[in-house]
């Protein structure tokens, strides 16, 4: 088990973490597998995750860089709540890092 990291932990020592292939352009970190699951999403400039239904509350703080989807851009110290049932895609054209909670996996879309 590793040891807790606190948020501006997690700011500062992200690059030394292990992160995996996600999606095309997007690495993942997990910091809880399951449900619900805790990760790190490091996005490379202009990755984007498709379109997806959120089938549980999904909580996300940008951590470093911007996040956007249809409905604006979020840049770091964002804090954004996707309520269950809500529809998306996620891109991010300078690249970014998120602190990601899902309750629930998300079901692709596209």
């Amino acid at each position: 088990m590793t040891d807790p990291l606190s948020i501006p932990d997690l700011a500062t020592q992200f690059a030394s973490l292990a992160f995996e292939p996600f999606r095309d352009g997007v690495d993942i970190h997990y910091m809880k597998e399951g449900a619900p699951a805790v990760a790190l999403l490091r996005y490379a400039p202009g990755a984007r995750v498709p379109k997806h239904r959120h089938t549980g509350l999904e909580t996300i703080l940008v951590l470093e860089g911007a996040q956007s989807d249809e409905r604006g851009t979020y840049p770091t110290g964002s804090f954004i709540l996707n309520p269950e049932g809500s529809v998306h895609s996620v891109w991010s054209d300078s690249g970014c890092v998120v602190l990601i909670q899902w309750e629930r996996p998300v079901e692709i879309l596209e």
